[in-house]
Parts: structure tokens; C-alpha cells; sequence
């Protein structure tokens, strides 16, 4: 058989990369789109977020008090969650930055100061949650005291953390794992706390009583900041800014389509598990007579009885605690991404741990010094307060980056988006007047 070298040519510098000969004309090679799954994980990091243990106070609350009413807030703060989570992974992957490091490029050196310090201020009323929820969870399933649950929870935040030593892939599958067993956990509490379904659906309706009710609106603030919390918008944009690498339309759409199936799908999870704790604490502690149930502690030593298995303790106590580890690792994270992104200032992890655990267990020992077992749901509540005041501060730079057609281009927010996001960030700004206008006035 005849072979042209010339062809042959050809063909070996297709191959190798190498440029043709002049007079051909090159093909570029065909890029193969990224399946979605190869995107997935950081949606599970953020979801973590929206269960920890401040979650579990407000829910707990919420349901032995009012019953299934606050389900509405429950749900719309999830939504709203899924939204500003969907806009800061879009400013990620579409900018190649997170939401600290164009707050520094855009803003004065005093206001990224400013929003440096509320976001601090945030992550470490977080990890006060995260330290004392653990610590009550050890303290329910090995009898130790607070003091050394708050100790052991330190430890336990390091040893998943080392998880990441052996890449980003480890450490997410531990996570989801702690998320399918913390799920379990409720498919578990909904089987035996029997609740009354009907009811639970009307309860997401708005309440009547949301804006008379100091007390309603008061949980209503501690359920949106423990949903939507500031600092994971800053850690969701850093977890994806590296998704499009080539910043080119194709890598973005392909990058964008599977971090979103990520977030809404993890996010699906967090308020089913937030929906259920509720809906838990409604059923067997407002429906049994317990309205004034609003500590971990008490809960867990009620519950099995109430129920009449044991294994509702055994279960409730194991949840908090997954959720408890899960977020001191999210929350040790978010605090390295907020550092470098607003300070350009590059910290290993076991330092940001250290410091952030540092930070927490001060007032976490204190807290449990001071209160007992029995004062650590109000210090969760009031630290979700916290989180929810410090919101805007993340939300409203977030809406504007993301519909800025000069940063982000094609991929920009508009028309129904837009205004939803910025009614997102009007509700919350006034959920907070409300809240400190009545704390102001004392109605």
C-alpha cells in the first residue's frame, strides 16, 4: 500500500499537538464537557451551615413553643438561602474570585476593614454554637461534663480537618456521610414522634401573630440567621472560584449548571432536616404540654419518654453531634477564605482552626461555667441573632457584585433574579428593624 509522508505528516503533528505545515488549516481540538457530579462538593460544605447546632436551638424553640406555626420561616429562609447561595457561587465561578477578595478590590481600605470585623464577629458567634452543641451532644451520649465536651469537640474539629491533608475529596465525602447519617437520624425521630401532618402543612402559611408576637419574631431572627448565615457566602464563592479555570463561556456554563445542581440539591437536604427538627419538636413537646422546652438538655432527657423508645435519644443526641463537627470544619474554612480575602493574608488551616477554636472556647466555657447545661439553648438563640443583624453586611455587597454587568458580563443578575435578591436583602434588613425596635421599646 502507497502512503503519502506528507499525510503522514500531518497526522503525527495533529496528534502530537505540533502546528501543520502553512496553506492547512488547524481544527481545534474538542474541549469535553465536564459532567456535572465533577462539580459536586461544595455543596454539601454549605449545607452544613444550615443544620448546626444554632439551627437546632432555634427549630427546637420554634416547635415546642408555637408548635408547627414558624415552619413558614423555616421554609422561607430556606429559600431565600438557596437563592444568595445561588448568586454567591455564581460570583465565584463567573469572576474566578470570592465575595472577600472583591469586597478589598472595590471597596475602601476602612470599609473592607468594616466587613472584615462583622464577618468575624459572625464566624465566631457560630463557633460558639458549634462548641457548645457539641458539647452538650457529648455530654448526652458519654455522660462527661460540658467543660470537657467543649475540650473534646476542639479535638474533633482538627481530626476531621486532617481529613484534607490528603486532598478536598476526603474531607467532602466525610461531610456528606455525616449529612446521610444526620438524615437518617430524623427519618428515624418523624417515624416515632407521630406528628400530625396536616397541621405541618398549614403550617407554612404565614403567621398572623409573626409581627405582634416579640417572642415569634424574636425565634423568626434566630431562624434566618441560622439559616442564612454571612459567612458561607464568602466560603461558597471561594469553593468554586477555581471551577472555570478557563474562563471561557463554555467552561463557565458547564461549571455553573453543575454547582448549582450541587447547591439546590444539598441545600433540599439542610431544609428537610431543619423542617423535620421542627416539626419533631411540635409534636412531641408542644402537642405533649412541654411548650417551655427550649434546651437541648431537657429535650433530650424528655424525648424518649415522651415518645416511649429510647432510641429517640439515642438518635437526637447522635444527629447533634454529626452536625456539630460538620460545622466547626465549614466554619474553620470560612474563616481562612474571609482572612485571605479580605486582608490578603495567606494562614494555614491548623492556624485558622486554632485560632477560631481559641476565639470559641473562651465564651463557650464561660457560657456553660455561668449556665449550666440548662442556659445553653439561649446562648445558641442569641448567637443566631447575632449572625442574622451581621447579615446584610454579606448580602447587600453580594447582590451588587453579581448585577454589575462590568464584572460579570453575560452572567450577570437581572429582571427576576435580581429583584427577588434584593428583596431577600429588604426582608432581612427589615427582620432586624423590627427585632431591635422592639428589643429598643420593649414590645
Amino acid at each position: 500500500m502507497n502512503t503519502n509522508p506528507s499525510a503522514l505528516a500531518q497526522l503525527s503533528a495533529s496528534k502530537s499537538g505540533a502546528p501543520s505545515r502553512p496553506g492547512t488549516r488547524d481544527v481545534p481540538p474538542r474541549r469535553p464537557r465536564g459532567r456535572w457530579y465533577s462539580f459536586a462538593g461544595a455543596g454539601a460544605l454549605i449545607a452544613v451551615g444550615y443544620m448546626d447546632p444554632g439551627n437546632w436551638a432555634t427549630a427546637l424553640s420554634s416547635g415546642a413553643r408555637y408548635g408547627y406555626q414558624l415552619l413558614f420561616v423555616v421554609l422561607l429562609a430556606s429559600l431565600m438561602g438557596m437563592l444568595l447561595q445561588w448568586v454567591a457561587s455564581r460570583v465565584g465561578v463567573v469572576t474566578g474570585r470570592d465575595l472577600a477578595q472583591l469586597c478589598r478590590e472595590r471597596y475602601s481600605r476602612r470599609t473592607t476593614i468594616v466587613l472584615w470585623l462583622a464577618c468575624e464577629v459572625a464566624i465566631i458567634a457560630c463557633d460558639v454554637a458549634e462548641v457548645v452543641g457539641s458539647a452538650v451532644a457529648l455530654q448526652m451520649l458519654l455522660g462527661v461534663s460540658l467543660t470537657v465536651g467543649v475540650l473534646m469537640s476542639a479535638v474533633g474539629t482538627f481530626a476531621m480537618l486532617a481529613l484534607q491533608s490528603r486532598g478536598k475529596r476526603p474531607l467532602q465525602r466525610a461531610v456528606t456521610a455525616l449529612i446521610l447519617f444526620v438524615s437518617f437520624c430524623f427519618v428515624i425521630q418523624l417515624a416515632l414522634a407521630h406528628p400530625a401532618w396536616h397541621e405541618a402543612l398549614a403550617g407554612f402559611a404565614p403567621p398572623r401573630a409573626l409581627i405582634r408576637d416579640a417572642g415569634m419574631l424574636w425565634l423568626a431572627a434566630g431562624v434566618l440567621g441560622a439559616t442564612v448565615m454571612p459567612h458561607n457566602l464568602y466560603l461558597h464563592s471561594s469553593l468554586v472560584r477555581d471551577h472555570a479555570a478557563d474562563r471561557d463561556d463554555e467552561a463557565i456554563g458547564d461549571a455553573l449548571k453543575g454547582v448549582n445542581i450541587d447547591t439546590f440539591a444539598s441545600l433540599a437536604i439542610a431544609f428537610i432536616v431543619n423542617a423535620s427538627l421542627l416539626i419533631v419538636a411540635a409534636a412531641v413537646f408542644h402537642a405533649g404540654g412541654h411548650a417551655e422546652v427550649d434546651d437541648l438538655a431537657d429535650a433530650h432527657r424528655l424525648i424518649a419518654p415522651l415518645v416511649g423508645s429510647h432510641w429517640a435519644g439515642i438518635t437526637f443526641a447522635a444527629a447533634l453531634l454529626a452536625c456539630g463537627l460538620n460545622a466547626t470544619v465549614t466554619g474553620t474554612l470560612a474563616g481562612q477564605a474571609v482572612m485571605e480575602g479580605f486582608l490578603n493574608l495567606k494562614v494555614a488551616r491548623w492556624a485558622r482552626a486554632l485560632l477560631t477554636r481559641g476565639l470559641a472556647i473562651g465564651p463557650a466555657l464561660a457560657a456553660v461555667a455561668s449556665f449550666g447545661q440548662h442556659g445553653s439553648n439561649a446562648l445558641l438563640v442569641a448567637t443566631q441573632v447575632v449572625l442574622s443583624v451581621q447579615l446584610p453586611l454579606a448580602v447587600i455587597p453580594l447582590v451588587r457584585f453579581a448585577s454589575d454587568a462590568g464584572l460579570m458580563g453575560r452572567w450577570r443578575i437581572a429582571r427576576v433574579p435580581l429583584l427577588l435578591s434584593w428583596g431577600c436583602a429588604s426582608v432581612i434588613v427589615a427582620l432586624n428593624a423590627a427585632m431591635l425596635w422592639q428589643a429598643a421599646t420593649g414590645h
